[in-house]
Order: C-alpha cells, then structure tokens, then sequence
C-alpha cells in the first residue's frame, strides 16, 4: 500500500507541476482572469495534497503504521479530494461547464476527511515519527 499511495503522490505532484506550467504559459492570454484562477486553485490544492499523500505514504513505510488501516484510508481521502475538487475545477476552468463546480464540494469534504483520519492516526500512536 504505501509505494502505491507514494507513486500515486510522487505521479499528481508531477502533474501538478506541469500543470502549473501549463497554465502560466499557454492560458494566460486565452483564457479570463476569472477562470485563471479557478485553474490556479485547482493545481495548487493537488499539489498541497499530493505532497500529503508523499507523507502519508512515507509514514506507512514506518513500522508502528505499516498497517494502519486510518492512515491508508487518509491517503485514499487525500487521492479522492484532488479528483473531484482539483478534477472539477479544471473542468470549470478549461471547458467552461459551470456546474461541474457542483462537484468540488464533495473534493472538499474528502480533503477534510483525509486529514481528521490522519491526525486521528497520529493522535493513536502518540509516538515521534522521527
């Protein structure tokens, strides 16, 4: 589980960034200010949670959460929050489909999820990772 969820977070940082790059090269004489920065929150909000998803993955591969099942379900939030909140605002800002925005709430409450269950975990093992 953690090379999965450190691929997966090592992957979406990747995108991120050329996604960022993208967006500061190619969009900002084609596309609104307003929708600009919908696509800047998008990438910026996976990038936050990608690197998340690097610690989650990197706390796994520590012995006292090599089978934490929280942690693990922290990483697959933190996964879940960047398709559908990042996911839905690119959509937003590259299709110009509005209601897609409908959705990124429910990204939003998955990003929460992942780190109430993180803390959580970490709260348990009370313990330093270091």
């Amino acid at each position: 589980m953690p090379h999965r969820l450190l691929f997966f977070g090592a992957m979406l940082a990747g995108f991120g960034v050329a996604a960022g790059a993208f967006g500061a090269h190619s969009l900002k004489g084609i596309m609104s200010a307003d929708r600009l920065v919908v696509f800047e929150t998008a990438v910026r909000y996976q990038m936050y949670h990608a690197i998340a998803l690097l610690i989650v993955g990197a706390m796994l591969e520590h012995p006292s959460y090599r089978a934490d099942r929280a942690m693990q379900t922290a990483g697959w939030c933190f996964i879940s929050g960047i398709v559908l909140f990042s996911g839905s605002l690119y959509v937003v800002a590259l299709a110009g489909i509005r209601w897609f925005g409908a959705i990124t709430p429910l990204g939003g409450v998955a990003f929460l999820a992942g780190w109430i269950v993180m803390a959580r975990a970490v709260w348990k093992r009370r313990e330093t990772f270091l």
